[in-house]
């Protein structure tokens, strides 16, 4: 199963995805549509909401913000008008550290951690295309969580702006969140059930 897309020889924009009902989930990555319904299943979320609560406990009175799913990250190509970008994204959790790139509609700019968790639907997207995307426009680390597998790879923005060789975490294991200085992700608190 994949994600659905919607007429994928037609380009969207913000703009188009603003118009769209709001009873589903879309996101565009340059252009193309991806439907993101269903709702995750039970699983997905328990592991998310584990990752966001100790991210977000971590961050209570400090600079950066955590964000769940559904929050639009939009990620202009330049200077382009918000209606005219072609790539929004609803990563699963989403830290962002520059307050400028905040604004009432989500984020707008690359976040500095993007967490996605696995499932059949977004599989190939998660570890291709937004792998690629998250690559391009300059996310810190970026996580891809695999809810079956109980485990968690990890890719890190290297000097050359590119993702080096990946980490790999297990669920009895403990993950450092490389762009703070002391926060450990327990897994074995993310993966249980």
């Amino acid at each position: 199963m994949s994600c659905a897309i919607l007429k994928s020889d037609k380009k969207y924009t913000y703009g188009d995805y603003l118009n769209w009902p709001g009873d589903q989930r879309w996101e565009l990555i340059a252009g193309v549509a991806y439907n993101m319904s269903p709702a995750p299943a039970r699983k997905h979320q328990g592991i998310s909401g584990a990752l966001f609560t100790q991210l977000y406990n971590y961050l209570k009175g400090k600079n950066c913000k955590v964000y769940h799913a559904p929050f639009d990250v939009r990620l202009p190509v330049g200077n382009e008008k918000d209606e005219d970008v072609q790539t929004v994204v609803q990563p699963d959790i989403t830290v962002i550290c520059d307050h400028s790139k905040l604004d009432d509609k989500g984020c707008r700019g690359n976040p500095d951690l993007v967490i996605e968790i696995i499932s059949p639907a977004t599989l190939r997207k998660d570890i291709k295309e937004k792998f690629n995307l998250y690559e391009q426009v300059g996310v810190k680390e970026y996580w891809i969580v695999y809810p079956l597998e109980k485990t968690v790879t990890v890719f890190k923005l290297d000097s050359s702006g590119k993702y080096g060789r990946p980490e790999v975490y297990a669920e009895e294991e403990q993950v450092k969140v490389e762009i703070f200085d002391d926060l450990i992700i327990d897994l074995a608190v993310v993966f249980e059930d």
